[in-house]
């Protein structure tokens, strides 16, 4: 599993102007089940992504198709890690 980290080099306006670009990569990849969960970070100065993939190479092949980091928007990191517990009722804390 990874998170891919988000980090914002732009002002809101130019994020904002990409959101429906953003939106629709989020879109392909959660379709595709490389996508568990995504967010705004708060503050609002980038957001995460929650993903699993073959290797780190392949998610971060991902994140640069982001429109945010394509557009040079915004960088990316990628943290691998293994999941190894989760919470029984993870769709109630996440839908809370």
């Amino acid at each position: 599993m990874f998170v891919i980290e988000l980090l914002y080099k732009a002002d809101l306006a130019k994020i904002d102007a990409a959101m429906p670009a953003h939106m629709k990569f989020l879109k392909k990849y959660y379709a595709a089940g490389n996508f568990l969960v995504s967010g705004r970070k708060i503050p609002r100065d980038g957001g995460i992504i929650v993903a699993v993939g073959p290797s780190r190479e392949a998610v971060e092949a991902i994140a640069r198709e982001d429109p945010f980091v394509a557009k040079g928007l915004a960088d990316f990191r990628v943290i691998e890690f293994r999941a190894s517990q989760r919470a029984d009722d993870i769709q109630q804390r996440i839908d809370s």
